[in-house]
């Protein structure tokens, strides 16, 4: 099991930032690797809400599914994604600072097969992607509506 956290404060209002990435379908707005993300079921998102994913990774599509396993809106989410090579536990919280939001998440990692023996590098490149995930979110909720 490999661990990812991390923080990131957005110039946004913290429900804003809660909306916005509980919805899975905005994803590939801010990250280069996700090209699709697709609501599954039916209702208003919140605890057993699920979505199809797809990510690219070196010319591969990676196809994925995530489901809530909590949801407290607007302070934190729980959730499970599903991938051929990986398992994801784990969530984010979303506090208000001043007119501003910090957003921490933290991401319980469970690799696959040959993956299993390189936690240390599954950890640094999970890390990596994170941060660049959500400096894209900030980029473009900090940019305004469009």
């Amino acid at each position: 099991m490999v661990t990812v956290q991390g923080e990131i404060v957005i110039d946004r209002p913290r429900e804003e930032v809660f909306d916005f990435v509980a919805d899975e379908e905005n994803e590939p707005r801010y990250n280069p690797q996700m090209r699709l993300a697709k609501k599954t079921s039916q209702g208003p998102i919140g605890v057993g809400t699920t979505f199809r994913a797809e990510m690219t990774r070196r010319g591969l599509v990676v196809p994925m599914t995530v489901e809530f396993t909590e949801f407290d809106r607007p302070r934190r989410f729980e959730e499970r994604v599903h991938m051929e090579a990986m398992d994801l536990t784990g969530g984010m919280t979303f506090e208000p600072v001043d007119q501003r939001t910090r957003m921490t998440w933290s991401w319980n990692l469970e690799p696959h097969g040959v993956l299993r023996f390189l936690g240390p590098i599954v950890g640094t490149m999970g890390r990596r992607q994170e941060r660049r995930i959500w400096t894209g979110l900030k980029r473009l909720l900090e940019a305004g509506p469009g």
